[in-house]
């Protein structure tokens, strides 16, 4: 028995922010940004927020999938831009559904979270606690950046992509491999909020994310391509098996570092980060989902997936579509 994507879905804010609007409210440009990163523009929130963009991309998940909302027994978020500490995004993506008989959490793994939580609802799926998920990768991460330091803030946008999965004898996930670094983890962070009670008082000033980008990338194109080989090898496959690489959507330099580590070409490695940029959590299930929409994804093809980023952490996937 294996766990199958059976529907995808994505949500994106109405409000394009491009990088020439940028450099009228920083020193940058269009050609600093894109040369460095591979990113044009990105959505911003502004009525939109990261529970309702999660609400947005389930409900088209499941119409993609063609299941009902009375079908749904498991709902995972990750994020780590949720609208409340509690309750958790997952709890008001189930009531806004009318999920009533799902268990709902939110897991933190940063920008491997959607994997993740994928993993998660695998486990549950394989043991036969769970039939049917809908796991959701969903972001707001305009609310936590610095919009005062460009080399941090111009990679970033918001949104949220999902994918119900269900349990299925012949397609579906192969092989997992996660893992996480907590050492390094500091070179990608958000403070939250520090003790504030009768017996010390801190200032209530605003935390915004701290990232060291050369740290960062020496991670990510090490680890990615040990993780996709390790992960490909477990399936019984081989590089040249894999039809698409749908990776996390960090940086054009570092999907273009694993392409070459791996010695693939560059267009198995679709890319949504040009109109997109960085949406943690939220980049792999929204590339998915467009690879879906446009029609690349055809039955019996083997999709290498992996998130990297924040903890750090690193996930990587490969299923039979």
């Amino acid at each position: 028995m294996k766990t199958r994507i059976i529907g995808t879905g994505s949500c994106l804010p109405a409000n394009v922010v491009t990088n020439d609007d940028l450099s009228q409210i920083m020193d940058t440009s269009d050609e600093w940004i894109s040369s460095r990163t591979g990113i044009r523009k990105r959505h911003l929130a502004k009525d939109e927020t990261t529970a309702s963009m999660s609400i947005e991309a389930a409900r088209r998940a499941m119409e993609n999938a063609g299941v009902t909302a009375e079908e749904i027994d498991l709902i995972i978020v990750g994020t780590v831009s949720a609208d409340y500490i509690t309750p958790a995004c997952s709890c008001e993506v189930q009531a806004a559904i009318g999920a009533e008989r799902a268990v709902a959490f939110d897991i933190n793994a940063a920008c491997s979270g959607f994997m993740f939580a994928l993993h998660i609802a695998n486990a549950y799926l394989q043991c036969g606690t769970y039939q049917t998920a809908l796991i959701i990768g969903a972001e707001t991460l305009s609310k936590i950046m610095d919009w005062s330091d460009r080399s941090t803030c111009v990679l970033f946008g918001d949104g949220a992509g999902a994918a119900v999965v269900r349990a299925d004898e012949k397609a579906g996930f192969l092989a997992f491999d996660l893992g996480s670094d907590g050492v390094k983890g500091r070179v990608l962070s958000g403070v939250n909020r520090t003790n504030n009670n009768p017996l010390i008082q801190t200032p209530k000033e605003l935390q915004y994310i701290h990232m060291d980008g050369q740290e960062v990338y020496k991670f990510a194109v090490t680890m990615v391509p040990a993780s996709l080989h390790k992960v490909i090898e477990e399936a019984g496959l081989g590089v040249e098996d894999i039809d698409y690489f749908a990776l996390h959507q960090a940086n054009i330099r570092i999907i273009q570092s694993v392409a070459k580590r791996l010695k693939v070409a560059e267009d198995k490695f679709p890319i949504s980060l040009d109109h997109c940029g960085n949406i943690s959590a939220a980049s792999v299930p929204i590339l998915l989902d467009e690879m879906n929409q446009r029609g690349l994804l055809k039955p019996g093809m083997k999709i290498a997936l992996s998130g990297f980023g924040g903890g750090l952490t690193w996930a990587s996937a490969v299923l039979e579509w």
